[in-house]
């Protein structure tokens, strides 16, 4: 076993607290066997310079979007986090590390903070754990209060392994390296500044880690959490990882790329406030275009043109995924996205009609995304309608965003496509379709080692089961099946999960939840979260629009249903698709951000069905105002 020295002391930042009260150097130079380090790095260090010194390198999310450091240091102890919004109480002011009766009255209040979470958050837990398991631990800083309380500042009382978190420099984390064994497990991070939600550098010294690092957390390559340190230590001394702890321990795969670590970190920095501009401003001018088509044609194009705009919405997640791939400059992807979709909208209008034009640009779109899903979403994670993994929730398979599109896109899709492939299909041939394809897209879209979506277990095959009764004219018996389906579903997906060690969202939080009061504490956050999304200033512009929309169309259902006369598989899948999106808003914890992006898509297939509705409409008012001319000039 090797020893840590005073090295550690000489080499942390001026200013830094590098030894708590009562410690000076005599005391914490004293050789100690040491078994694993946390260096907390100056705030400044790069990728590049821990790959340098011989670390394997990644990024680390500091939080759930833009935290104080303090939150960060404690999540790492606690090896759990939720949003600073879920908590009943605000933070304490920070005292000094000097200040032992504060800090003790301060990580009481931590502890107290955590305990109105919805959630398992227990502050100091790896501090506990470490301890139980034999294990001694120095803390030399920053902030030795966060990691569980002052008694912990002088070592422990158990065995002869040593853990050590203290601050340094780089001179002196190559000291460290150079110093201690190959078996010792270091852990460098560059102290978090709480200024912003970008990621953190990170570099792990030990057995294994000669790669990039990852972790079944974010299954990114070059990227991990917070949350993902605590068990990454507790494994290292062969000790279990409590339920409390969601993180999960980090592995290295790969080569050492510190050059595209950076261009995730770099991608991931613009997919937020790239997201408003490029999709925002494209659909703004497809609005423009089409009002001002319709205008100069006096109606006369305003068919041709819905179509079109119809078709450009649908493709506009597919073109996402081109620029997730090519990460180009935020104006070429928004040219790629902007002129991109309807040259392709127009492609398709021009080798297919009617609602087979429709059906062809639905299953597009949702055959790229599962098709992305498969292959582990290297695209869709990065698409600016991805998950976003840059704000720490979701970092693979498919988000919330996605989610509300690909509910309409299939559901209502498969309705599309059996109008212009199927159309004499028998009612129940439509509903098998409208089933078989449902739930295909529900494995692929919720299975954890896919698109991992829970959310997509309820709301697709809710949506497929109501379209499926719809066509075949089912009655009160089936209607049940409704109900049974989605959660038939997700029992057969948990099962999946468990088989195949897929060890995504459903498994941690719903199959390892730990007992009835952790399924309420998870039901409890996610319906906070899902009322705190309809206060969003963003959403609060469009869902009266949405109320509005669902107003009109209830009070003019009639004329609705007299677009799809004569096409009940489409009536069918817009129905199934407006179910779909209603179940999805409640099962969610973003349920305004999906009924809108649902709403929206509704709006687009209403408006394809419309347009399919006025053909030969033009051509009849032509002949009735030849007539009527005729009749003039013979008068």
């Amino acid at each position: 076993m090797a020893t840590i020295a005073l090295a550690l002391i000489l080499a942390a930042p001026s200013g830094a607290a590098a030894a708590p009260p009562n410690v000076g150097a005599s005391t914490f130079h004293v050789s100690r066997q040491l078994d694993a380090a946390l260096v907390w790095l100056p705030g400044g260090t790069t990728v590049a310079q821990l790959a340098e010194a011989g670390l394997a390198p990644g990024l680390m999310g500091a939080g759930l979007g833009t935290v104080p450091a303090v939150q960060t240091y404690l999540d790492v102890g606690q090896g759990n986090r939720v949003f600073d919004s879920l908590y009943g109480e605000s933070l304490p002011p920070t005292p000094s590390a000097a200040d032992r009766p504060g800090c003790r009255r301060w990580f009481a209040a931590a502890v107290r903070r955590a305990e109105s979470a919805p959630a398992e958050i227990e502050p100091g837990l790896l501090d506990r754990e470490l301890r139980a398991g034999g294990v001694s631990i120095l803390r030399a800083g920053p902030f030795p209060c966060a990691f569980g309380g002052p008694a912990a500042w002088l070592g422990g009382t158990g065995g002869g392994r040593q853990f050590a978190i203290v601050e340094a420099t780089l001179g002196g984390l190559r000291q460290v390296l150079a110093a201690v064994s190959r078996r010792t497990l270091v852990i460098a991070v560059a102290r978090p500044t709480g200024r912003d939600d970008q990621p953190l550098p990170i570099g792990i010294a030990g057995p294994g880690f000669d790669g990039d690092l990852t972790s079944p957390t974010t299954r990114t390559n070059g990227y991990v959490l917070s949350t993902d340190l605590a068990p990454t230590v507790l494994t290292h001394f062969g000790i279990s990882v409590p339920s409390q702890m969601t993180g999960q321990p980090i592995s290295s795969e790969g080569a050492v790329d510190p050059a595209g670590i950076v261009s995730l970190r770099e991608r991931m920095a613009v997919v937020s406030p790239r997201r408003g501009p490029v999709i925002g401003l494209s659909l703004l001018a497809w609005v423009a275009a089409l009002v001002m088509v319709a205008a100069a044609s006096r109606g006369g194009a305003a068919r041709v043109a819905v179509r079109l705009m119809a078709l450009s919405v649908i493709y506009l997640p597919l073109l996402l995924l081109l620029g997730a791939a090519l990460e180009p400059a935020e104006t070429v992807e928004m040219l790629v996205v902007m002129v991109g979709s309807p040259l392709l909208a127009a492609l398709t209008l021009a080798l297919v009609r009617g609602y087979r034009a429709l059906a062809v640009a639905a299953g597009l779109t949702a055959v790229a995304y599962a098709a992305d899903a498969i292959a582990g979403s290297p695209l869709s994670s990065l698409s600016l309608l991805g998950p976003n993994p840059g704000l720490g929730v979701r970092f693979y398979g498919i988000g919330n965003e996605l989610e509300a599109m690909l509910v309409v896109l299939v559901v209502a899709g498969t309705g599309a496509g059996l109008v212009g492939f199927a159309p004499r299909a028998t009612p129940r041939a439509a509903a098998a379709s409208f089933l078989g394809l449902g739930l295909f897209a529900t494995l692929i879209f919720a299975a954890g080692r896919f698109g991992a979506d829970v959310g997509a277990a309820l709301d697709i095959p809710a949506g497929a089961a109501v379209a499926a009764l719809v066509v075949a004219g089912g009655r009160r018996r089936a209607a049940a099946l409704v109900v049974a389906i989605p959660f038939a579903m997700l029992a057969l997906l948990a099962l999946i999960d468990l088989v195949s060690g897929a060890n995504a969202h459903l498994t941690r939080s719903i199959l390892d939840a730990g007992g009835l009061h952790s399924l309420g504490d998870l039901a409890q956050r996610r319906f906070e979260l899902s009322v705190r999304s309809f206060g969003r200033p963003v959403l609060l512009v469009f869902l009266p629009l949405v109320a509005a929309l669902a107003a009109l169309a209830v009070w003019r259902r009639d004329l609705l249903a007299s677009w799809l006369r004569g096409l009940p598989a489409m009536r069918a899948g817009l129905l199934g698709a407006v179910a779909g999106t209603i179940v999805g808003t409640l099962a969610n914890d973003s349920g305004a951000l999906l009924l809108v992006i649902g709403a929206a898509y509704l709006l687009v297939f209403g408006g394809y069905a419309w347009a399919e509705s006025q053909i030969g409409v033009g051509d009849a008012d032509n002949k009735l105002r030849s007539a009527h001319h005729g009749a003039r000039v013979e008068s």
